[in-house]
């Protein structure tokens, strides 16, 4: 496993981002993953007052809603379509 200190201050400004993304992966239990994406203020601010009502991150309420989405999807479909479905991205 790679080191993963915090950075120093002669580092540059882009080492020391992603020795931030870095250390930030490793806090997922080794299992993060980033994904870097615009979204609309009104989205932004939707998983901003649902993380605040629920007290949890951000990153926890966008994997409660998106469970939840998948949930509904994979229960209105077939077996062979939810063997397809889970195929796809694997």
């Amino acid at each position: 496993m790679a080191k993963r200190g915090k950075p120093t201050s002669s580092q540059s400004n882009a080492a020391r981002q992603a020795a931030y993304r870095q250390r930030h992966l490793y806090d997922v239990d080794g299992q993060g993953e980033r994904i870097n994406m615009v979204v609309t203020v009104q989205a932004k601010v939707q998983l901003e007052r649902l993380a605040r009502h629920y007290g949890v991150t951000r990153r926890e309420v966008l994997a409660r809603v998106l469970a939840d989405a998948e949930r509904k999807v994979v229960d209105g479909l077939s077996r062979g379509d939810e063997r397809s479905y889970y195929r796809n991205i694997e």
